[in-house]
């Protein structure tokens, strides 16, 4: 059932509480990257339009339940601040007396945001009487951390039980885009997978494999492949756990004619390092070499499946790609999607740093915030910070 949105509920002059994923990497107070942030711009601004009284949420970090200041959301608050070209003030806490007080009073069109949520042990382990605190503080709860949304905390799920509660944009889009993975894909549908263990992603390999045209498979994933249909792989990393999975793979695209290519050429190395010396490998990886990239046989025949692709789904870099020597491939396919006719999707987390290390996060139609959430939504799980938000009657 779709879910209703911001979009949906009367928040004029109304307290919002926003959770929000402010989740950013620091170097000291220093955010060296407010992706993050920005995309939670549209919720915020919208909000303000409507004359909103708003409270901002989000953890930073694994303070692991204790006050570190190391992970305090000054820097966030800052950050805010300068984009909205308003004052965010930060509380000292996210519950207690000075939250109250201040959420209480605020007026329409002020903002503040609370201090790390995980500052607190309760925020984890969902308990009701911290999320009982959280939804005190305001009149509706909108959800706006998809890349949070696969854990079942007080500020993601506990709080819904309290208020009405919605999606924001970036969630929305998120559900959005995935939906159309999960529900009606566009054909022919192409799904590339890359990363490294197997294990982690083969309930997400099986769910695709029920729905794609195309299953594409290079990065560290493809020596496990390689390995269990009895090619050799040198010094390359393989899944020990997933060795024993790739047989029943194997047998469910071929039961459902689903294309599977998985890489037969790679750029070999003889260390994990950057500047290791390389050479071409072809069908096996010579015994002492490792590989770290997809060769361009692989690119070639990646990019003929790829071009006439309605729909395409990226999980996983095809190579060591923060390396320049290994980057080659996940690059010309990246680039290759840009320029192409298809929808992409990329998935969160190594594949979205990839995209934009390239500087092509504006040439595909979405770039998802949430590396883990992302997965699981692709697995078919019902995730609890989306099924506690209120259904659109239809």
């Amino acid at each position: 059932m779709p879910r209703k949105t911001i979009k949906d509920i009367d928040i004029q002059n109304k307290r919002v509480i926003i959770r929000a994923d402010f989740n950013v990497p620091l170097d000291g107070e220093v955010i060296t990257d407010d992706a993050r942030i920005v995309k939670s711009l549209p919720t915020i601004e919208y909000a303000l339009g409507q004359n909103a009284k708003i409270i901002l949420m989000s953890h930073l970090g694994r303070p692991k339940g204790e006050r570190k200041l190391e992970f305090s959301l000054k820097p966030v608050a800052k950050r805010l601040s300068e984009l909205l070209k308003k004052p965010v003030e930060l509380m000292s806490d996210c519950v207690g007396p000075e939250a109250e007080e201040k959420a209480a009073s605020l007026k329409s069109g002020e903002i503040i945001l609370l201090e790390n949520l995980r500052f607190h042990k309760e925020e984890t382990k969902n308990d009701p009487e911290f999320a009982k605190k959280l939804a005190a503080l305001a009149d509706i709860y909108v959800s706006d951390a998809f890349g949070a949304c696969h854990r079942a905390h007080a500020s993601t799920a506990g709080i819904a039980e309290f208020l009405p509660s919605v999606a924001g944009f970036l969630m929305a889009k998120e559900m959005q885009y995935f939906d159309k993975v999960t529900k009606n894909p566009d054909r022919p549908f192409v799904a590339i997978m890359g990363g490294a263990k197997i294990h982690d992603k083969i309930k997400v390999i099986e769910s695709l494999l029920q729905k794609v045209d195309a299953l594409l498979v290079g990065g560290g994933m493809a020596y496990t492949f390689i390995k269990a249909q009895g090619g050799a792989v040198g010094a390359s990393k393989i899944d020990e756990e997933g060795l024993k999975l790739i047989p029943q793979i194997l047998e469910e695209a071929k039961k459902r004619n689903v294309k599977l290519l998985i890489s037969k050429d790679w750029v070999v190395a003889e260390e994990f390092k950057a500047d290791s010396p390389t050479k071409l490998a072809e069908d096996n990886v010579p015994d002492g070499w490792m590989g770290l990239d997809v060769g361009p046989k692989t690119i070639r025949r990646f990019k003929e499946v790829l071009e006439g692709a309605k729909l395409v789904i990226w999980n996983g870099p095809v190579g060591v790609f923060e390396w320049d020597a290994f980057s080659k491939g996940t690059r010309e396919i990246a680039e290759f999607l840009a320029n192409s006719e298809a929808t992409v999707i990329i998935g969160g987390g190594d594949s979205a740093a990839a995209i934009k290390k390239y500087g092509l996060e504006n040439q595909v139609a979405h770039v998802s915030t949430g590396g883990g959430a992302s997965l699981e939504y692709l697995e078919g799980k019902v995730l609890p910070g989306i099924a506690c938000l209120e259904e659109v009657k239809v």
